[in-house]
């Protein structure tokens, strides 16, 4: 049986989406419809599903084929893919993810999702940050440009370190630059550097804002394309937290 699927990216960040309201169907191999060279290519797959309560369900998984935590950016592209699907209300959708509700909001190719309300970070030194916004991420402020120095090298020391190898970690270097940020990270699941990571631009911005409480560095740079958080800090953590930016459907296909 052949099963069609539509492929996107946010700011880079691609994925094979799928719409699976009738059943996610059995058999399929990730892993290799996400790989570069043997399938389609993607940093990720999503399934839409049938929830009830809400526009639809999100189920996502890492290109390494296991099913993962929350996905910023894949959170924007399916509820653009649902949104071309006929769900919702003008534009407005209500999902569940695997960290719980979002809601996201669509016009034209710019999608506005709500992150998780973040409460738990741990300060390591003043330059880094280890904080979950939907997955979890390690984030070190340097002075160089992100770009002159060996990310892969420096991620496999925290994520293969004896901390945090078992659950595994993404990894964030972060460059203040005026008044944005500018940033690589690598991800768990996809063991490689991604062109933009939605959730650990989020972490960026609140990292930023908890080592310096300066909320002016809310735009961010990624090598994909540039993503916004706002947010609104409260005694307890981060509230009201969105990520806005644009998303783009890459083709469709049959598998």
């Amino acid at each position: 049986m052949s099963i069609h699927f539509t492929k996107y990216q946010g700011t880079g960040n691609d994925f094979i989406l799928i719409d699976a309201r009738n059943g996610i169907p059995s058999g399929m191999d990730v892993a290799r419809l996400c790989h570069r060279h043997f399938g389609i290519g993607a940093d990720g797959l999503m399934y839409l599903t049938a929830e009830n309560g809400y526009d639809f369900g999100m189920v996502y998984y890492n290109s390494d084929g296991k099913i993962s935590s929350m996905c910023g950016n894949g959170g924007r592209c399916i509820s653009h893919f649902a949104h071309s699907l006929g769900l919702g209300n003008a534009g407005q959708l209500d999902f569940l993810a695997i960290d719980g509700p979002h809601h996201a909001s669509v016009a034209g190719d710019m999608v506005i999702l709500q992150m998780m309300d973040v409460f738990h970070w741990e300060v390591r030194d003043e330059n880094t940050v280890v904080i979950n916004t939907g997955s979890p991420h390690y984030v070190q402020f340097i002075q160089q440009d992100p770009d002159d120095l060996d990310l892969l090298h420096f991620a496999h020391t925290i994520r293969y370190g004896d901390e945090f190898a078992a659950a595994g970690i993404n990894v964030n270097l972060v460059q203040v630059d005026g008044t944005s940020l500018r940033m690589r990270t690598y991800e768990r699941g996809v063991e490689n550097e991604t062109l933009s990571c939605g959730t650990g631009v989020t972490a960026a911005v609140l990292a930023h804002y908890i080592l310096h409480k300066s909320q002016n560095t809310t735009a961010v740079q990624t090598a994909g394309g540039n993503l916004s958080v706002s947010f609104d800090a409260v005694e307890s953590g981060f509230v009201n937290v969105h990520l806005n930016g644009p998303v783009a459907r890459v083709f469709n296909g049959l598998v």
